[in-house]
């Protein structure tokens, strides 16, 4: 492993924005993916006349490894900077993946938002930006990528920066802390090294703006909490689930318990980047066996936590939201799908408790009859089948959710108290 601190980092941002190429750049750029690899994908992405994809191809090889389930770090990259090693947790920006973007955001410590300067703020850079703020990124940096598209002009990038801003403002992310780079992912401007094309900018670049970022405080006096993403059959080790470690530690020899499917087992080994290693902390991405435990025992949603110390399962949750988008109303009985941490449960809104004022949270009506776009609310949601979820208060990292219906994100949240079955 390293000796440098480590940090997660989401990439978010509209589809078609260069959210890969800004990615297989960075790796590039950092000397985690090798000239001649470059140089292939350069030759394939000419003969599929799609000529300048070779640093999405960085990425979106990984998405075909991912497919054939080869390794365990599925679609997490990592790289290394002066300062930091980051592991990539790649986001896709399509509508469809908004459910994975939710996962994938709800690893992040911090998360780079790339936006187009020639198409500006879209609204799924809306979106992403609502959701990562909801799943607790507190840090963003602000590509305004493809500034070669737009002659690297001065003016277009602080129109972006203002509406970005706007966007930011309306969410109530802290802008003093963004940084907004003016970037050309595709000729590698201001990415790893400086070029002359935008010499009216002097802030940092993107690599120094990642070398800046504040380091993670882990959590790791919390009790122990890992949600499951995965559960493989790994020949001569028996069952592997996989999972990112949230708060607390894991360490060979303890005893844990993995909720709601209320099994519970002794770690044997556990394996991070194809080493094994006697323990993981918060941000580590890791695979491990539990001795006794089978591949139908656990499954992806489970969470792990101490054998005396269990995750809380769920028979109804308090949950304040926001409701992003919804064609008519919410209203008490609505059953949608609620995406927490690597769990996707249908609940039912049992009760509409509060109304709040989304500006200021203050309480604006009781018992209301029905939630709309816009608004924000205390309500009380009931799983359909067992859910492992926590008070945000207690644990942040598994205390916020988002909530789906039709192919779109119609709320995003964080729970207030779980009232456990």
């Amino acid at each position: 492993m390293s000796d440098k601190p480590h940090q997660n980092l989401a990439i978010i941002g509209h589809v078609d924005h260069g959210k890969s190429t800004l990615v297989g750049r960075l790796l590039f750029e950092t000397g985690n993916v090798p000239e001649h690899v470059i140089e292939q994908y350069r030759e394939e992405a000419q003969e599929k006349g799609k000529g300048g994809f070779e640093f999405a191809y960085v990425m979106d090889n990984l998405a075909e490894e991912r497919e054939r389930g080869v390794t365990i770090d599925i679609a997490h990259q990592r790289f290394d900077t002066d300062e930091y090693y980051f592991t990539i947790v790649d986001t896709p920006g399509h509508r469809d993946f908004v459910k994975n973007m939710i996962t994938g955001a709800s690893q992040a410590d911090h998360a780079v938002l790339v936006v187009a300067a020639d198409d500006g703020v879209q609204p799924q850079t809306q979106e992403h930006v609502f959701l990562a703020r909801t799943l607790g990124i507190d840090r963003l940096i602000v590509a305004v990528n493809k500034m070669d598209l737009v002659d690297y002009d001065e003016d277009r990038y602080r129109a972006v920066v203002e509406d970005v801003k706007k966007l930011l403002g309306q969410v109530r992310f802290e802008t003093d802390d963004a940084s907004f780079i003016p970037c050309s992912a595709f000729e590698g401007d201001n990415v790893a090294e400086r070029t002359g094309s935008m010499s009216w900018y002097d802030g940092p670049i993107i690599l120094e703006a990642l070398n800046n970022l504040p380091e993670p405080q882990p959590p790791t006096d919390a009790p122990l909490r890992l949600p499951i993403q995965d559960v493989y059959t790994i020949s001569g080790i028996g069952t592997v689930p996989v999972g990112r470690v949230e708060t607390g530690v894991l360490e060979t020899g303890a005893s844990v318990s993995f909720q709601p499917s209320d099994v519970s087992g002794e770690v044997k080994t556990i394996e991070m980047h194809h080493e094994e290693v006697p323990r993981a902390e918060p941000g580590d991405n890791v695979g491990f066996n539990v001795r006794g435990i089978g591949k139908n025992d656990i499954r992806r949603g489970d969470v792990c936590g101490p054998a005396e110390d269990p995750p809380k399962v769920a028979e109804t949750f308090k949950a304040q939201l926001v409701v992003m988008q919804h064609p008519s109303v919410i209203t008490a009985g609505y059953t949608p799908v609620v995406h927490a941490h690597t769990a996707q449960v249908a609940c039912t809104f049992e009760s509409l408790d509060q109304k709040l004022d989304p500006a200021s949270g203050e309480v604006a009506e009781e018992n209301p009859d029905f939630l709309k776009s816009g608004d924000a609310a205390i309500v009380t949601l009931r799983p359909q089948k067992p859910l492992s979820i926590e008070p945000s208060s207690e644990i942040p990292e598994l205390g916020s959710f988002a909530v789906r219906d039709m192919g779109q994100t119609i709320a995003a949240g964080k729970v207030l108290e779980v009232n456990e079955r």
